[in-house]
């Protein structure tokens, strides 16, 4: 999992089991942040469609920007203002690309998820870098 400011930087990193739900991730994602302020808005694919999730991150003042699943069942919570934004989601995209760069960062390859997560953060601070 990744978060990225507007221009597609990384702003917080966080790596979990296969098996785990991204929208489980989201809240430690949050809190891994390498700075200081937290976000106003968050912009996911429609795996973020969960009402819980979103009530979560209303109590954290956080808006959610996903767009809904097909199969949705209760009332539409997005509307077409705030969808949008989404189109900016290509810039997360971009990141995961630059991280792809590195091999040790595209297959995990170590057993232990913290070394893992090291070499991905040290991928970012790489990319950090570079870009100014």
């Amino acid at each position: 999992m990744a978060m990225a400011d507007a221009s597609g930087l990384p702003l917080s990193l966080w790596a979990g089991s296969a098996n785990t739900h991204e929208c489980k991730l989201v809240e430690k994602t949050i809190d891994a942040r390498f700075v200081k302020e937290k976000p106003r808005q968050l912009i996911g694919d429609m795996a973020y469609d969960s009402d819980p999730l979103d009530k979560k991150l209303l109590k954290r003042k956080i808006k959610l920007i996903a767009p809904h699943k097909r199969n949705r069942k209760r009332k539409a919570t997005q509307d077409g203002r705030t969808l949008r934004r989404y189109v900016r989601r290509w810039k997360i995209e971009r990141l995961f690309a630059w991280l792809q760069n590195y091999r040790r960062c595209a297959t995990r390859y170590d057993y232990y998820l913290e070394n893992y997560l090291g070499f991905v953060q040290l991928a970012s601070i790489v990319i950090l870098t570079n870009q100014f």
